[in-house]
């Protein structure tokens, strides 16, 4: 009966309610303080630069901490009557989801590895069993239980060492995202604090099974600069520096090649790249450089038993995959393998002793092509829906030739399946169930096109209930990413459900600034093209618009980190196109964070944005970012989150930009802005906390549509 209440409920809501109000309260006033930036000849005064003094050692933080205690009970406060639709979306959510459940295994030198989760715990244990599903299960990791007491766990990276007795694994119980390195004993079940900290939370064995590799942070500005190498039973006082990166643009890593002959160390940017090895087996040895970085050329080494491949760019824009022999790395031996095509994007090998899978990407759309290295023979894995994702996943082993994915769409749950490379012959492993009743023939997924101010066409994937009606007054939440060339693609969502089902349509915007359509699609939206990511974003929302699924009435727009940059330019630029807007972790004061090298990760990100100290780049900056660009102006209805403790997107940047925005806007429009006073960039860390979070930005956009059961 349940169902079919909620169907109705979606063909009629436009109609059936109407917008609830907000109580009539004041918002905080945040102080000002005068701040002048001078730089380029330019002065600008920056009145709630205050606010990052939390941020720095030092100086007393009770102000800013007091002002977003004041900002999160005016959002409670606003929100209050929605307390009981909250609970009941979170129960809604929560009950979809499979509390007892269990990995697919993934086998890996003699062992299946799997985690799994109880009824009622909000974390998992990491388990193991050798040889056979049905032998006896081997506990490694019972982070339920190492998680109590702490309002945020994360523990990660879990490596075992060659001969299966041994287990590193990271923990971060403050959420930025700096690990502490952990060993344990799997025969004694001992496990001992290696003194490591400020690491990425993972370590990568040599093959003598004493020797480990990893990735140490600087404490301030969390920049992966050092890879040390550390041998058991010794202080870590005593760790050898392996490698320093002196470029603060690169991050760098460790890990082992998959045939496990090679460590390799990884250093790059975003448009240059540069890998270190060793063999495995000599973990003292000094790394070779295996080609000297070249000024925008990224390549990335996948090593096989009698040669090198290597995807790169080098006078290839969409990247191709060429060969080099084990004993000539350099870039003057390096031979075509698979030709560029300017029409698909090479992404990644995954790589076994008789085939190659590449993942690529054509058309917006991912694909995998199986190659018999034999043979030659190339064979691509076809997919019937109009948008989807399909990627490999859980290919520890090199001597094997069963290959795994994962497939999934805006109404197909996630899937792994598993492929005879071989024979072709292909098994559904296990479909993401969902609980309480779902059938994806209720749903319908549209690929569309929006046509940009150049001309450039924009894709558009779409999904909403049967019955959704497409005559401008259904409610619409559009989304998008659109950086650092991370492709968005369609997936399920079982919580986006409670969104379906109540009327709205769900769109993702595959704008410029992405890689869907390629690397171009990259390289034209960032740096001194940035414009184009938000303006593609809102040419997206007006051909929605156009075509009459949704009016500016009912139009929502949803973004975080990186995207929620988006949203705070696409409110400077056509704040009368949203109904309301959900901004989540901001990146919205983007020259004074590029300006600020103490910040963490900033130097990292001058060849997304710019560096700042460059004059043009500093003055096409400020004309996007958007805590410069408020105006004395009516802005729609916004709802903004940060945490604390954010690694990535600091919390000052969101808690300045509502400031400004309350003091210029002239609109009665609400805004609130929501600190998690415990956690960071990611949220919460166990597996139902982030339901409440979903549930309050939900219930938001409800309120504002009326919709209230």
């Amino acid at each position: 009966m349940k169902k079919i209440y909620l169907g109705l409920v979606a063909m009629s809501i436009s109609t059936t309610f109407q917008s609830q109000k907000f109580p009539d309260l004041k918002a905080p006033v945040a102080e000002k303080q005068e701040h002048i930036r001078e730089i380029h000849s330019d002065k600008v005064n920056d009145p709630y630069y205050w606010m990052i003094d939390y941020f720095k050692k030092g100086k007393d933080s009770t102000k800013v901490v007091d002002y977003l205690k004041a900002e999160n009970s005016y959002w409670e406060a606003m929100m209050k009557d929605t307390e009981p639709f909250r609970d009941q979306l979170f129960k809604e959510m929560k009950a979809r989801i499979k509390e007892k459940d269990e990995s697919v295994p993934t086998f890996k030198s003699g062992y299946y590895y799997y985690s799994r989760t109880e009824t009622g715990k909000q974390y998992f244990k990491y388990c193991r069993k050798k040889g056979s599903l049905t032998a006896p299960e081997e506990i490694l990791l019972d982070v339920d239980q190492m998680a109590e007491g702490h309002a945020y766990y994360s523990a990660s990276g879990f490596s075992i060492s060659p001969d299966n007795t041994k287990m590193i694994f990271g923990v971060d119980d403050v959420s930025r995202r700096q690990y502490k390195l952990f060993l344990k004993d799997l025969s004694t079940g001992k496990t001992t604090d290696l003194g490591i900290k400020n690491t990425t939370g993972s370590a990568t064995w040599a093959n003598d099974n004493e020797t480990i590799f990893y990735t140490s942070k600087n404490p301030e500005t969390l920049l992966t600069e050092k890879i040390f190498r550390h041998s058991l039973g010794t202080e870590a006082s005593k760790d050898v520096l392996v490698y320093e990166e002196k470029d603060k643009t690169n991050y760098i890593g460790v890990g082992k090649s998959k045939n496990e002959k090679f460590i390799m160390i990884y250093s790059g940017a975003t448009t240059s790249s540069e890998t270190r090895y060793i063999d495995a087996s000599k973990p003292s040895e000094t790394f070779k450089v295996f080609q000297p970085r070249i000024k925008d050329v990224l390549y990335d080494v996948t090593p096989l038993e009698d040669r090198f491949l290597i995807t790169t760019n080098k006078d290839a824009l969409n990247f191709k995959v060429v060969e080099t022999p084990l004993d000539k790395t350099g870039i003057e031996n390096w031979k075509d393998f698979v030709p560029h095509r300017k029409d698909v994007l090479m992404e990644g090998i995954s790589e076994f002793k008789n085939y190659l899978v590449f993942n690529e990407r054509q058309n917006g759309l991912s694909q995998l092509v199986i190659y018999d290295r034999k043979t030659g023979k190339k064979e691509f894995l076809k997919f019937d829906e109009p948008a989807y994702t399909v990627y490999p996943s859980g290919n520890p082993e090199y001597n094997t030739d069963n290959f795994r994915f994962g497939y999934t769409s805006m109404v197909t749950p996630s899937s792994q399946f598993e492929q005879n490379l071989k024979t072709g012959k292909r098994i559904l492993l296990k479909e993401q169930e969902i609980l309480g009743g779902y059938s994806k023939a209720d749903y319908i997924t549209e690929r569309l096109f929006a046509t940009a101010k150049d001309g450039t066409k924009i894709p558009i994937s779409i999904v909403y209930k049967k019955g959704y009606k497409k005559d401008g007054n259904s409610p619409l939440l559009l989304y998008a990413y659109g950086s650092y060339g991370n492709s968005i693609d369609a997936t399920f969502s079982s919580t986006r459900l409670s969104l379906l089902d109540r009327g709205f349509a769900y769109a993702i915007a595959h704008i410029r600034g992405g890689q869907e359509m390629g690397r171009q699609w990259y390289e034209d939206g960032k740096m001194m093209k940035k414009k184009n990511t938000f303006t593609d974003f809102i040419d997206a929302g007006e051909y929605l618009v156009k075509e009459k699924y949704t009016s500016s009435k009912h139009l929502y727009a949803q973004g975080g980190s990186a995207g929620g940059l988006l949203m705070g330019a696409i409110v400077n630029i056509k704040p009368e196109l949203w109904k309301g807007i959900i901004s989540q972790v901001p990146f919205v004061d983007v020259v004074n964070t590029m300006m600020d090298e103490s910040i963490p990760l900033t130097t990292n990100e001058y060849d997304e944005w710019g560096n700042p100290s460059n004059k043009e780049s500093y003055f096409y900056m400020k004309s996007y970012s958007p805590y410069e660009n408020i105006e004395k102006k009516n802005y729609p209805n916004i709802l903004v989150t940060t945490g604390l403790h954010d690694s990535q997107v600091q919390y000052f940047e969101p808690a300045k930009w509502v400031a400004k925005l309350r003091d210029l806007k002239t609109d009665k429009n609400v805004l609130l802005l929501k600190t998690d006073m415990a956690y960071g960039h990611g949220g919460a860390s166990g597996r139902f906390d982030y339901l409440k979070d979903t549930a309050l930005v939900y219930a938001f956009m409800f309120k504002l549509e009326g919709i209230n059961k």
